[in-house]
């Protein structure tokens, strides 16, 4: 059983920062890909950032610049530094991987429950 678990989201004002945390457990192979989606009232979910298990790293236009994305291999957390926060990255932020099971040879994704981000004065 795999399981993914957020932490770090809450209330901030604008032009302010948070780091959210996503620790992944289970019996993995490898974690592929790790990252960040996230999901406003009224608008299907976006991708807002990945990073590879090599470090690479991928963003949506709307938050280049502003956050970061890493990953620690070693304790298999993701991490997204959110600075210069705007009122519109208001969102539910899920953490995302896309992993292969021990034993089995192909990839499957996986998703946490979702951490509340509200970015207001």
């Amino acid at each position: 059983q795999v399981h993914l678990v957020e932490s770090g989201g809450g209330l901030v004002q604008p032009g302010g920062s948070l780091r959210l945390s996503c620790a992944a457990s289970g019996s993995i192979l490898r974690f592929n890909v790790m990252g960040w989606y996230r999901q406003a009232p009224g608008k299907q979910r976006e991708l807002v950032a990945i990073v590879t298990s090599g470090g690479s790293t991928s963003y949506a236009d709307s938050v280049k610049g502003r956050f970061t994305c890493s990953r620690d291999n070693a304790n298999n957390t993701v991490y997204l530094q959110m600075n210069s926060l705007k009122p519109e990255d208001t969102a539910v932020y899920y953490c995302y991987a896309r992993a292969s099971p021990y034993a089995v040879g192909r990839l499957y994704d996986y998703w946490g429950q979702g951490t509340q981000v509200t970015v207001s004065s």
